[in-house]
């Protein structure tokens, strides 16, 4: 190519490239402009639909066409962001094109052309028209920043009714985020902390879960405990979910060591649990003890003892009860921590400091907070070893729970600044591995599940579902297929992993192949996580919906409307569903492929967090009392 040629190209790429951009610059001011007048979640539509279901509010027919007109309306929402976003991203790359195209024409140029005396005024003329040329590829590029920052992960607090459809995922940036003080309320919304969960999914094709493992009696490895010092495994225990150390799957299996019960899945084995009682009048209730601080972390259970944390801006708490009689037995803080910050992180109310559910491996109980600060203590209140891990950069405040295995303690850490997910030894805090992940900020908690003989660490996240070996943290497959601010963590059953999130999908993904085996986008949890067991996937949305698919064809088989919406995740113990509303109601339902429901006992108070099952018993967190119920 001659370098006439060159020259004339480069003019070229840059005049269609300044056209471009000009064109694009044009579309997105007037999609901002839109945006901004119209507010795409301010739906008249819906208004005037739920002043007619005021007036004859068991319309089923006016419900679902809320429903329809309500999740257009989020989806308007978020298709709205995306195309600011991509076009600004565009907006960059061609006004980067305009340029260096523009720099190649002049520099080109300048080789043929023969230097000439110029007068003032054309040297002056020259530079302006230089400067002009600057100034318009700045504007842009400023423009499409600025358009960007304006409206991507700018949410607006959306709700049909503050009694009946609550916006019950991770906060909004609409919702008011507040200075964690002295002065924080007991009663605060509810827990960004039920966003997290794993499910269980037993008998599974290419999983081992507990049903799959001949179990030995617990207080037969007890007694083996106490005669050699250590827990051995039973001999035909397959050595796959043999721990190191103290802790077997015959243990876990035997306690509720880690949010929503063994390998946090969802799923008990705890039968004979109870299904009457009150907490207002007292019925059925053992007892019922006073949490000293606000915290959104579910109960963890390990033989006679209850671990539970709560924080303020002036302590945050560790603390043990004791499960036959609610009694404190200890009650510890976590100060003094290296690195722990001076003035605690913004978070939302309905978040604050303690969302995270602790766990425990029987020796010891970790437990960690919003601040980065993790924190192990031994069964007797002693403590062992203190880090932190860095201050979450998380608009809400960190609610991702812990679980424990083979010497480990996993964590999520998906912040704004990045994802990852991190083993930490659990004797003495330091980092076993750690693993770089392709996502954004995620409120989901680690699930752990054998697939393919690999016990794994599944997580959800915006965009990709993904599995990583419990041992090295290598990342063993990934599915893209999550967006918005992932709430609910995984449910597992069946051969498949289970992912759901409001503004995105419900998708029963087959990590053999990272398949997407079926799909759903109607009902979509914000918060509450799905549960898998016994062919049965059941969801539990922000809108008071609880739903069931057969988990191996994704077919619904039933809906059960309660007319107020769910925090708390689902579990499953026996077989029978739980399922907590925020107002404290307990919906107990048979796990069946028809609709049968067992009764709706009230906690007296409202309920975020999921309960925990141990010896027929139910023990759930209130807004700001621990309860036992049971005969």
């Amino acid at each position: 190519m001659s370098l006439t040629d060159k020259i004339q190209l480069s003019k070229n790429i840059a005049t269609i490239s300044g056209v471009f951009c000009i064109l694009v610059s044009i579309l997105l001011l007037l999609n901002y402009y839109q945006f901004s007048r119209i507010e795409p979640l301010e739906s008249k539509t819906i208004e005037a639909l739920v002043e007619k279901l005021q007036e004859n509010p068991n319309s089923d027919e006016l419900k679902e066409e809320i429903r329809d007109y309500d999740l257009l309306a989020r989806k308007a929402y978020f298709n709205t962001q995306w195309q600011v976003k991509t076009g600004a991203y565009i907006l960059l790359v061609g006004a980067v094109v305009f340029a260096i195209a523009l720099r190649f024409y002049y520099s080109l140029k300048a080789k043929i052309e023969k230097p000439v005396q110029q007068s003032g005024d054309e040297i002056t003329s020259r530079i302006l028209s230089q400067k002009w040329i600057l100034v318009t590829g700045s504007t842009i590029m400023v423009l499409a920043f600025a358009i960007s920052f304006a409206t991507v992960d700018h949410l607006k607090v959306y709700s049909l009714s503050e009694d009946s459809t609550q916006q019950e995922g991770v906060p909004d940036d609409g919702i008011e985020v507040v200075d964690v003080g002295p002065q924080a309320q007991s009663e605060a919304a509810p827990s960004q902390q039920e966003t997290r969960v794993g499910e269980n999914g037993a008998q599974d094709e290419g999983f081992s879960s507990s049903e799959d493992i001949v179990q030995e009696e617990t207080m037969q490895v007890k007694d083996n405990q106490e005669e050699t010092g250590e827990v051995q495994a039973p001999a035909h225990l397959p050595a796959s979910v043999t721990a190191q150390g103290a802790l077997t799957a015959t243990l876990v299996e035997a306690n509720y060591n880690s949010f929503r019960g063994p390998w946090g899945r969802g799923v008990s084995k705890i039968s004979n649990t109870p299904v009457e009682w009150d907490g207002a009048s007292g019925t059925n209730m053992l007892w019922k003890a006073t949490i000293p601080k606000l915290g959104y972390n579910s109960p963890v259970i390990w033989e006679d003892k209850i671990f539970l944390s709560g924080g303020d801006g002036e302590a945050r708490e560790v603390y043990c009860y004791d499960k036959n009689s609610g009694k404190l037995l200890w009650a510890k803080k976590a100060d003094n921590i290296p690195g722990s910050p001076a003035t605690m992180p913004r978070v939302s109310e309905d978040t604050g400091l303690a969302a995270p559910t602790l766990t425990t491996d029987g020796k010891r109980v970790f437990a960690i907070f919003a601040t980065g600060d993790i924190i192990c203590f031994n069964m007797e209140g002693n403590r062992l070893w203190d880090r932190n891990l860095g201050v979450p950069d998380n608009h809400y405040g960190h609610s991702s729970s812990l679980i424990t295995w083979n010497g480990k303690i996993f964590i999520q850490y998906d912040t704004n600044k990045g994802g990852k997910v991190m083993a930490l030894n659990s004797a003495s805090g330091e980092t076993v591995w750690e693993t770089q992940r392709n996502a954004h900020i995620s409120w989901a908690s680690p699930v752990l599940a054998e697939i393919n003989g690999k016990m794994q660490v599944v997580l959800t996240a915006d965009p990709i579902v993904a599995g990583y070996d419990a041992e090295t943290g290598q990342e063993l497959w990934a599915v893209e297929c999550m967006m918005g601010e992932v709430g609910p963590s995984v449910a597992v059953g069946e051969g498949f992993v289970f992912a759901a999130n409001e503004y995105a999908r419900l998708a029963a993904i087959n990590p053999a192949d990272g398949s997407i085996v079926w799909e759903d986008d109607y009902y979509l949890p914000e918060v509450a996580s799905p549960v898998c067991a016994n062919g049965l996937l059941i969801v539990a949305t922000s809108y008071g919906m609880l739903v069931c698919y057969d988990a191996k064809t994704g077919e619904m088989l039933w809906e059960h409307d309660v007319g107020t919406g769910f925090y708390a995740s689902p579990v499953v113990a026996g077989n029978k569903i739980y399922a907590l509303d925020t107002d404290g109601v307990m919906h107990i339902l048979e796990l069946s492929r028809e609709v049968k429901v067992v009764a709706e006992p009230e906690l007296g108070e409202d309920g975020f967090a999921s309960p925990a099952f141990s010896e027929g018993k139910i023990f759930i967190r209130g807004a700001g009392t621990l309860y036992c119920f049971g005969k």
